[in-house]
C-alpha cells in the first residue's frame, strides 16, 4: 500500500450539514407555503446548473421561485438558505486534527453552488484545514462523475494510491475506487477517525 500523502473530503454530510438537500428545501416550503411539488420540480431542472457554476443564486431563485410575486423578499429566503448549514464538531475537531500534523495534503471534492460554497467556507472558516476546494462550482464539475477526481489527482500530481477520498455517499465512492484511490464511506467520527487509523493517517 502506498504511503497516504493526500486527503480529499467531501464537506456536505461530512464536515457539515449538507447545504441544500430535499429535507431542507421540505422546511422551506412549509415555511415560505410553497407547492412543494411545482418547487421540486423546478429545482430538479435547475439546480445541476446551479451546482455547476453555469447560473447564480439569483438565476437559480429566479427559475425556482421569483417567476411570479411572492409575499416573502429574497433576501428572506437566502437567509433560511444559509441557515441550513451548521457543523458537526466531532467530525471537525478529527480534521482539525489531521491538519495540524502537517503530513498530508488536505483539499475537498464537494459538490455545492457558488454563493453557498463561498459562504460555508467563510462561516466555518474551512481555509484554515484545507489547502484546495475541488467544489463543482468551480471547475464545472460534479460527482459521481469521473472528471471532477481526476482534475483533482492531476492538480495536485499525486497518484491514486496516496490518496483517500471520504464521503457520506457511497455512489461518490465508485469513481474514485475505480480510479485507484483510496475511499472511506463516511458514517460518524468515530467509525472515521478508525478508518483512518487503517491507513496509518495520524489522527
Amino acid at each position: 500500500m502506498s504511503k497516504i500523502t493526500a486527503l480529499f473530503w467531501d464537506i456536505g454530510g461530512v464536515i457539515l450539514t449538507n447545504g441544500w438537500d430535499r429535507h431542507s428545501r421540505k422546511e422551506a416550503a412549509e415555511k415560505f407555503h410553497l407547492d412543494w411539488e411545482e418547487f421540486q420540480d423546478r429545482h430538479d431542472f435547475s439546480f445541476p446548473a446551479f451546482d455547476s457554476g453555469h447560473i447564480t443564486l439569483n438565476e437559480y431563485l429566479d427559475r425556482t421561485l421569483f417567476y411570479r410575486p411572492r409575499p416573502f423578499s429574497r433576501e428572506d429566503f437566502v437567509e433560511f438558505m444559509y441557515a441550513q448549514s451548521k457543523e458537526y464538531p466531532d467530525v471537525r475537531a478529527l480534521l482539525d486534527r489531521v491538519a495540524q500534523c502537517g503530513k498530508y495534503l488536505i483539499s475537498s471534492i464537494n459538490n455545492e453552488p457558488l454563493e453557498l460554497n463561498q459562504y460555508r467556507i467563510e462561516k466555518f472558516d474551512l481555509r484554515r484545514n484545507f489547502t484546495a476546494f475541488f467544489s463543482s462550482c468551480y471547475v464545472r464539475a460534479r460527482k459521481p462523475d469521473e472528471t471532477i477526481f481526476r482534475m483533482a489527482l492531476e492538480v495536485t500530481q499525486r497518484t491514486p494510491g496516496q490518496c483517500i477520498f471520504i464521503d457520506d455517499r457511497s455512489l461518490n465512492l465508485e469513481s474514485p475506487r475505480r480510479l485507484g484511490m483510496n475511499v472511506i464511506h463516511h458514517q460518524n467520527a468515530q467509525q472515521l477517525r478508525a478508518e483512518l487509523q487503517k491507513f496509518d493517517v495520524e489522527v
